[in-house]
């Protein structure tokens, strides 16, 4: 992703609201909106974030659009760049959805925003259910969008709101034509290949024919299922106890479990995915999963691929394979702690001089990380560790050509102090 372009308006002190801003109907509606609340509370700074998918020859031109309505409400503006040409057609749609929301994250980030407004509405609503229930997904699923959600980021929280989620489209289009709004169709919203759009243009009006309240009933529907899916994580919270750990899954205790109430065993472990930001598995992948579990033989291992990570069971736990991309940050240490550091001076220094350099393992390296102990082999510290063999290859921070930390493992003692100005190496994994 990249970002070419920003407005030079300076952020002003004071709350700040993002709208996520496509140039839509749904998107200038909500614009409007809070830039017409805006007037009643001068404390609120607004933001307009436009993510650019480079799928279609108009994007330029929308972006260019979404700028100028931007500079017409006197907001601030940015935008992110997809890169997206290349990926497979049957996938795009989930895609360009992911990585949307991932530009969106690093831009909320950058500005220290904290609510990011989305436009979804009533009929989005009803789309989505209706593609939950056709791909055969559960309570979860056909929950469909919540009105607001938390996105944890390593530098905090970051809360969605979807405050259209009971308008419907024509509502809005309603507003916008009292209001004399402009806005632009994008032409891939008739093309019928898209699953939402063949619904939209096809099984909708159909229902709609049948019960002309098919739009709001479905999007009721998917209010009273989000309440049973609120009350199905509480349960799962109760009898994941003694099974979900703060890194995995007992699996003795969760097919203990399976043996006595397999949908409890079921709700366990699709509320360990959620809380992991894994999509919920298909009934069929759900099986073969159980299969291998009750298959097993006591020290094996597994490994399963799911939503672009693997799930690997090792030692009796499952757990999700985290990456390792990040980098090492110095972390100043306050005066008045006891936590032993770097000099701070010896680290600057080391610093502007290039002296400080990552390294990947090449498996002879050794270093001490307790006091009156020998060096030991990383493959020791691992394995007295228990990390996991695919976790093993941790990123390595030297010094002057020293060691001085292994991500996961420590940081080296003789190169530690107690007093003076100090830092300690962390490494950050990214978000």
């Amino acid at each position: 992703m990249a970002s070419s372009r920003k407005s030079q308006q300076s952020p002003k002190p004071g709350r700040r609201i993002a709208v996520a801003l496509s140039g839509g109907l749904d998107s200038v509606v909500l614009l409007d909106t809070v830039c017409k609340a805006q007037t009643k509370n001068q404390h609120s700074q607004i933001f307009a974030f436009h993510i650019h998918h480079g799928l279609q020859k108009q994007a330029d031109d929308w972006l260019i659009f979404c700028e100028k309505l931007a500079k017409k409400y006197q907001v601030h503006f940015d935008f992110r760049l997809l890169h997206l040409i290349g990926e497979e057609q049957g996938n795009i749609e989930s895609r360009a959805r992911a990585g949307r929301y991932e530009a969106l994250t690093d831009l909320c980030t950058e500005y220290g925003i904290q609510d990011l407004l989305l436009a979804h509405h009533q009929n989005d609503q009803a789309e989505t259910v209706l593609l939950q229930l056709l791909r055969g997904a559960g309570v979860a699923g056909a929950s469909g969008m919540p009105h607001s959600r938390v996105l944890i980021t390593k530098e905090g929280e970051i809360t969605l709101w979807r405050p259209l989620l009971n308008q419907s489209r024509k509502e809005l289009e309603a507003y916008a034509k009292e209001y004399k709004l402009k806005w632009i169709e994008d032409p891939s919203n008739q093309n019928v290949k898209y699953r939402r759009n063949a619904i939209r243009k096809t099984i909708i009006p159909a229902l709609e024919k049948i019960q002309p309240e098919a739009i709001a009933n479905l999007a009721r529907s998917a209010g009273l299922l989000g309440e049973a899916q609120t009350l199905l994580d509480r349960l799962a919270r109760q009898d994941g106890k003694t099974i979900i750990l703060k890194d995995g899954v007992l699996l003795k205790q969760l097919l203990e479990l399976a043996k006595k109430d397999l949908p409890a065993a079921n709700n366990v472990l699709r509320f360990w995915l959620k809380e992991n930001s894994l999509t919920m598995p298909s009934q069929e992948r759900l099986s073969a999963w159980w299969s291998d579990l009750n298959t097993v033989k006591a020290g094996a291992q597994l490994e399963w691929a799911h939503d672009e990570k693997r799930i690997r069971l090792w030692r009796g736990i499952l757990q999700i394979e985290n990456t390792i991309d990040g980098a090492w940050v110095f972390k100043a240490i306050s005066s008045s702690s006891k936590t032993p550091g770097l000099p701070s001076q010896l680290v600057k220094e080391a610093q502007k001089t290039g002296l400080i350099t990552q390294k990947d393992r090449s498996g002879s390296e050794k270093i001490q990380i307790k006091p009156n102990t020998p060096r030991k082999s990383l493959k020791n510290l691992f394995q007295e560790g228990d990390i996991p063999p695919w976790q093993r290859n941790a990123p390595l921070l030297y010094m002057n050509g020293e060691l001085i930390a292994v991500a996961g493992i420590g940081l080296s003692y003789p190169h530690l102090v107690h007093t003076g100005p100090r830092v300690r190496p962390e490494w950050q994994k990214q978000a």
